[in-house]
């Protein structure tokens, strides 16, 4: 098992190489195609049950929308316009 495990390490050594090579020359998308294989093979590695994953995402979810809904109910921020000023006309 831990020789198993040691080369599974090794595999994802090269991935992440691989994810920075392909990010650093402009790959993007294959940068992210390796970072999806990056990420289960860590979710492999460190034994994370489907319902974990889960759990974790809906938490974040949560999370996001808690901090959207409480953004919403602020006032917008940035410049304020100045009231308008009244002209007089000079001749």
């Amino acid at each position: 098992m831990a020789n198993s495990e040691e080369k599974l390490h090794a595999v994802l050594a090269s991935l992440e190489e691989c994810q920075r090579t392909l990010a650093l020359n402009g790959e993007r998308d294959a940068a992210q195609l390796v970072s999806v294989a990056i990420l289960a093979l860590r979710i492999k590695l460190h034994r994370i049950e489907d319902s974990e994953l889960r759990a974790l995402c809906d938490a974040m979810v949560r999370e996001v929308e808690a901090a959207e809904r409480q953004r919403a109910a602020r006032p917008p921020e940035g410049p304020r316009a100045r009231p308008p000023v009244a002209l007089r006309l000079v001749k």
